[in-house]
């Protein structure tokens, strides 16, 4: 398994974690951290570079035209929502909650095209 695969899924479960124990903040970035790592793994596979903000979003457009599944490209522009509350915090429980299943939605999306 892909390194970057390992890391998306703990830090999904340890966002899950924080938004039971009330920190909307941390919850916010390591959602946020799950769906770039997530990226990140598909991109490795395919030797597309991933090292900034711009290419993880370049990586999830081309994804979703490689795959036909738009819906990733949308999946991962929620996920950097998250990434806002983190700096912002104007997210309310539900609101991040949402947003992590789908970041969840996303990483099983992503992670056969990591292998």
């Amino acid at each position: 398994m892909n390194r970057y695969t390992t890391v998306s899924r703990q830090l999904l479960q340890k966002a899950r974690q924080e938004l039971i124990q009330g920190d909307l903040i941390q919850a916010s970035e390591k959602g946020w951290g799950a769906a770039a790592q997530a990226v990140k793994a598909a991109a490795e596979h395919r030797g597309w570079p991933h090292q900034s903000h711009g290419a993880l979003f370049d990586v999830a457009r081309r994804l979703a035209g490689e795959t036909g599944d738009r819906r990733i490209h949308e999946l991962f522009g929620g996920a950097s929502s998250l990434h806002q509350n983190f700096y912002e915090h104007w997210m309310s429980a539900e609101t991040v909650s949402d947003y992590l299943d789908s970041v969840g939605e996303l990483v099983a999306k992503l992670e056969p095209l990591g292998q």
